[in-house]
């Protein structure tokens, strides 16, 4: 694995604040592997308020650059789509907003005030199927439209071909498509054949070094889904983790990377297998089956990291960024559970690190992860910025359990979320709390800045 501190560090005085950082992002860098959060070294309290100032100076502003196509739904979302959605499918803020106090400080927003889903899938309902049938079926299926259908949900047999839209790898363009897959499948064989498909000896030490730890990681890849644990499966992960890392040299391979190409294989294997993934096994697809499979997972694990290209190079300071901005986000949505989390001396780099990370893989239930990432995709370029929303969504499901609790009792629940049992509903409860405070503070003259 890359080691990502810096020689400089040892410079620093090491009860400052620079220091005090840099030890815990080391830490958190060099134990993603696990499911918790760091243990002995990284979590210890604060014996005096982290001061803002240096986050400030490690911050600079997250400036968001995006044409009006390639914009979030959520920027744009105009009355006739929303007469259209039902459901907390967008969710309108009109009433929310009149919940906002003049005080920016402090905003008491509670679950009650979002709109509660409706009981059941929306994603699989006749109407939404409709929807989505007729933008695929057109001659070039209009993105946006796309976008604004998919943010609450895809019906799960559309998913593969909706993700590969959403993230540009197919084109808008039906009579292009088959044949840029084609293309690009045969592109990605290429490059195994040139990167993975040779001896050692001709590997350089460094590149031994990270295959090895691809290795070892893809077996703790989703460890309590036993599909995970077939070897063959592992082996394709381990093919696309290591070609990734070897045509990305300014990253490499990251731990937590592994991660992030689960949920393609779920929905990408979902075209040639039937049933739930625990039934599943990758030994009944042919080989040019699984190198199509592998290929499609390269090709959409490249397009989503192409939009977060600073969260996994040296530092990874468009991760230190965010952590940054969802504190500060925290503080202004609930500032009691905010001051408790400070005064008990629990920084959030400790648990959202790993957040940013893995983009919330490792927190909830797998089966809920698609659902979720249907969201992420729909986002589209604005997806770094609405992670905030939706982790500050998710942190304060628990704020009155937060503010009940000493620093080691954060540590152990933040650990051990209770999000074993949720469903649909409790996820949908998140993405529309995080919809409306977007929205909400996007249209504040007080919007954050980082």
């Amino acid at each position: 694995m890359r080691n990502s501190s810096h020689h400089s560090d040892d410079k620093q005085p090491q009860d400052s604040p620079d220091s005090r950082f840099n030890q815990t992002l080391r830490s958190v860098q060099g134990l993603l592997k696990g499911r918790s959060i760091p243990g002995k070294v990284l979590l210890t309290r604060r014996s005096d308020p982290f001061d803002d100032s240096t986050w400030q100076d490690r911050s600079p502003k997250y400036e968001r650059s995006l044409s009006e196509n390639d914009s979030g739904p959520s920027d744009r979302m105009d009355k006739s789509v929303e007469d259209e959605i039902n459901g907390t499918e967008k969710p309108t803020t009109h009433e929310s907003a009149n919940k906002l106090k003049s005080s920016t400080s402090s905003i008491e927003i509670t679950s009650k005030d979002v709109q509660k889903p409706t009981v059941g899938s929306r994603a699989t309902d006749s109407a939404r199927i409709m929807k989505f049938t007729t933008v695929l079926s057109a001659s070039t299926v209009i993105l946006e439209r796309l976008r604004e259908l998919a943010w609450s949900g895809v019906p799960p047999y559309m998913r593969p071909n909706v993700w590969r839209l959403l993230l540009g790898y197919a084109p808008p363009n039906s009579d292009r498509r088959e044949g840029v897959l084609k293309r690009k499948r045969l592109e990605y064989l290429d490059c195994v054949a040139q990167y993975y498909d040779i001896p050692d000896s001709e590997r350089s030490d460094e590149e031994i070094s990270m295959l090895r730890q691809i290795a070892v990681d893809c077996p703790r890849t989703v460890p309590d889904v036993l599909f995970f644990q077939q070897t063959q499966v592992q082996k394709s992960l381990e093919r696309v983790l290591y070609t990734w890392a070897i045509r990305h040299p300014a990253s490499g391979y990251v731990q937590g990377i592994n991660d992030l190409v689960t949920p393609f294989l779920v929905v990408f294997l979902s075209e040639y297998l039937e049933g739930g993934v625990e039934n599943w096994s990758i030994s009944d697809l042919s080989s040019e089956q699984i190198s199509n499979l592998e290929a499609d997972c390269y090709w959409c694990l490249t397009k989503l990291l192409d939009g977060m290209q600073d969260h996994y190079t040296f530092a990874q300071p468009g991760i230190q960024r965010l952590v940054f901005k969802l504190k500060e986000l925290v503080r202004r949505i609930d500032e009691p559970v905010s001051r408790h989390m400070e005064e008990q001396g629990l920084e959030f780099l400790q648990f959202a690190f790993r957040w940013f990370n893995c983009l919330l893989i490792r927190e909830i239930p797998f089966h809920l992860v698609t659902r979720l990432w249907d969201t992420y995709l729909a986002e589209g370029d604005a997806l770094p910025d609405f992670l905030i929303y939706i982790f500050a969504s998710f942190l304060l499901t628990w704020s009155e359990k937060l503010q009940k609790l000493d620093f080691q009792e954060m540590v152990m629940f933040i650990q051990h979320l209770p999000t074993n049992n949720w469903t649909h509903l409790e996820l949908e409860m998140v993405l529309s709390r995080a919809y409306m405070w977007h929205s909400m503070f996007n249209n504040s003259p007080s919007h954050l800045v980082g």
